[in-house]
Order: structure tokens, then C-alpha cells, then sequence
């Protein structure tokens, strides 16, 4: 993957695997990086990022294969997948002798992608690592992001159980590559134990396509990303200065559980809502991609976006954030549309 100062594109044809979509490997200040941009580039941009060992493909494919989220993302968004660097589809190996990045890195490279675009500011939703690259950016480059939809964050450092099982994937992809341990230890940060299966309880499809996909990853550059996250620092206290409004997803049975729960109480209580989805993982775009819908088109609301009608035409500029009813995001209005989940916001009295 090759390096320069300036900035560049490579484009190529994805359509055969993500309809629609065009790919470009953008040359940036910290090496090359890979967006796939999937709609009408006329619209606001919506920015995704994938978790560890991840692309938009394994990570978002769920939510956009739902047909209610599909339809409104797709009429309101462009959206721009950014891959972590050497985690889009065919990627070869990262020169060894190149850096690794640091999570402030990997957050420049976001603001490298916007101008290479001409994007301005843009909506953002990540999943666990990518969720905490996208907060670090809204934190360093508050003015260009308009919201944030974040699904299982992190924003503080690793605990030692999180550090100790990175160090175990972290070795392990160093020396073996991607074994058996390392798939496992993934499926178990990204999905509930349910769809796991077991003994008993056979494992699910959508399981056994991310266990795929983990195949097709170059081990050398998960490790590299895998190293950038477990040296991140923690970014609690900077999530009170953020004014962008946030989304937070996060099931119940997923390990950062009560993360989620720690940044909704740092974020300001006037712009945050926490949606908690139950017998899910993790990784909720793809478990129960569902359950993010209605939440998401109230949120979207706040900024004057709606869900396509016939009679509707699509956005063509850019957004513009206006109050978001409290009444929307009670628990009257979305838990009882969308059980099993629970909704969680604080009003200022």
C-alpha cells in the first residue's frame, strides 16, 4: 500500500459485489485508505466506520439490507464507507517498514478524505472502534461533523480484560495469523452468544458470513489497527465540549455495554439519546439492524430529513440541525414500536 504526501484516487468498479458503489483508494499523509461512496454525491454525506477487522461490507451490509433503514439512509445520505487502512476487500499486505498509526492518525485521515470530496461537514456513524475514531474526530474537527449515530462506542482506555484479550489477538495475528482463537475472540466482541450458537444451538448465518470475511482479512493489517485501539487514550472528558447531536446504540449483551453507558453520561444531556437493544451484541448494524430504524428516523427528524414518500424529494443540501422534539425519543414513542429495546434520555429540567 503505497505512500505520498499528496492526494490521489484510484477508482474501481465495485458493482459486482456492492451494487452501486465506486471505491477509491485516497492517498493521504498516512498512507492510502479506502472509501467506497455508495448514492447520489448531490446528497448530505453520511461517513461509516467499521469495528476491528471489519469493512462496510461486513460491518453496515445488515443495516442497508434492511429495507426501512435502506430507504432512509439512501434518500437522504450519500454515504462514504471508510475502511480501516488494509481492511477494504482485496487489500494487499501494508509495507512492514510503513508507521503504525496512531487513533489521531486514523482520525486525520477522516478530515483528508472530506476535502479530498469537498465535503464540508457530514453526519457519522461508527461501530465500537470505528464509533471511538469517529468521536476523536468530532472532538478534533468539531465543526465538520453534524452528528454522530454511534453503535456499541468506546471512548475510554481499555480495561484490562479488553488490553489482555488484545494482547492475546494481537500476538496471535502477529505470529500465526488468522487462527481459530483470533475468529473467536472477534465473534464474541461482535455478536450475543445466541446467535453464537453452541452445543445445542447451531450457529447463525449471519455469524458464519463474518467468519468468512475474517478469512479474507490481511492478519498483518488488523494487527495494525488492533495496536492503534489498544493504545487509545481515554476521551471522556472531551465529550462534554461536543454540541453535535449523538445517537448511541448498544445491546445488552454486548462487552462494551457499560461503555455506552459511561459516554451517554459524559455527552451533553440536551443533544444525546442511548437506545439499548436486548438479547443483542455488539455489533447491532448487523444482529438487529432493524431495531435501529425507527430510532434513527427521529433522530434524522431533528435535522428536517424524513423517510421517502412519494410526493417527497430527496435533499440535495446541506444539512441544517433544528431542535429535536423531547416527545420523539420517549419511551412511549420508540420502545413500544420496537420490542425488545429500551431508550434512555435525559432532559434538562
Amino acid at each position: 500500500m503505497a505512500d505520498s504526501s499528496s492526494t490521489d484516487s484510484v477508482s474501481v468498479d465495485m458493482e459486482a459485489i456492492y451494487p452501486s458503489a465506486k471505491e477509491h483508494i485516497i492517498r493521504t499523509h498516512h498512507g492510502s485508505i479506502s472509501v467506497a461512496v455508495y448514492g447520489d454525491m448531490d446528497k448530505p454525506a453520511l461517513i461509516t466506520y467499521p469495528d476491528l477487522a471489519l469493512n462496510y461490507v461486513s460491518c453496515f451490509q445488515g443495516l442497508l439490507f434492511c429495507p426501512e433503514a435502506c430507504s432512509l439512509l439512501l434518500h437522504n445520505f450519500c454515504i462514504y464507507h471508510i475502511s480501516p487502512p488494509g481492511h477494504e476487500l482485496g487489500a494487499a499486505a501494508i509495507n512492514p517498514d510503513y508507521p503504525i498509526l496512531s487513533v489521531d492518525d486514523l482520525a486525520d485521515q477522516i478530515a483528508e478524505v472530506l476535502n479530498f470530496f469537498g465535503l464540508n461537514a457530514v453526519m457519522c456513524m461508527g461501530v465500537t472502534a470505528g464509533a471511538y475514531i469517529l468521536t476523536l474526530f468530532a472532538m478534533k474537527y468539531g465543526q465538520r461533523v453534524l452528528g454522530l449515530i454511534l453503535v456499541s462506542p468506546l471512548c475510554k482506555e481499555p480495561s484490562w480484560t479488553e488490553w489482555l484479550y488484545n494482547k492475546v489477538m494481537s500476538n496471535l495475528l502477529y505470529f500465526y495469523g488468522m487462527c481459530g482463537v483470533v475468529k473467536e475472540i472477534l465473534l464474541k466482541r461482535y455478536f450475543s452468544k445466541e446467535i453464537r450458537g453452541g452445543t445445542q444451538l447451531p450457529e447463525s448465518d449471519i455469524v458464519k458470513a463474518c467468519r468468512r470475511s475474517l478469512d479474507e482479512r490481511q492478519s498483518l493489517n488488523v494487527w495494525r489497527f488492533l495496536e492503534a485501539i489498544n493504545e487509545r487514550p481515554d476521551i471522556s472528558e472531551g465529550l462534554r465540549k461536543l454540541r453535535c447531536r449523538s445517537l448511541i446504540f448498544v445491546g445488552d449483551m454486548s462487552p462494551f455495554h457499560s461503555e455506552a453507558l459511561h459516554i451517554t453520561s459524559k455527552l451533553d444531556r440536551r443533544f444525546s439519546a442511548l437506545v439499548e437493544v436486548q438479547a443483542c451484541g455488539s455489533m447491532v448494524t448487523e444482529e438487529q439492524p432493524h431495531a435501529m430504524s425507527i430510532p434513527m428516523e427521529y433522530f434524522l427528524m431533528g435535522y428536517g430529513l424524513y423517510r421517502p414518500s412519494k410526493l417527497s424529494v430527496s435533499p440535495r443540501s446541506p444539512l441544517t440541525p433544528s431542535c429535536i422534539s423531547h416527545e420523539l425519543y420517549s419511551p412511549e414513542s420508540m420502545g413500544l414500536k420496537l420490542k425488545p429495546i429500551k431508550t434512555r434520555i435525559s432532559v434538562e429540567i
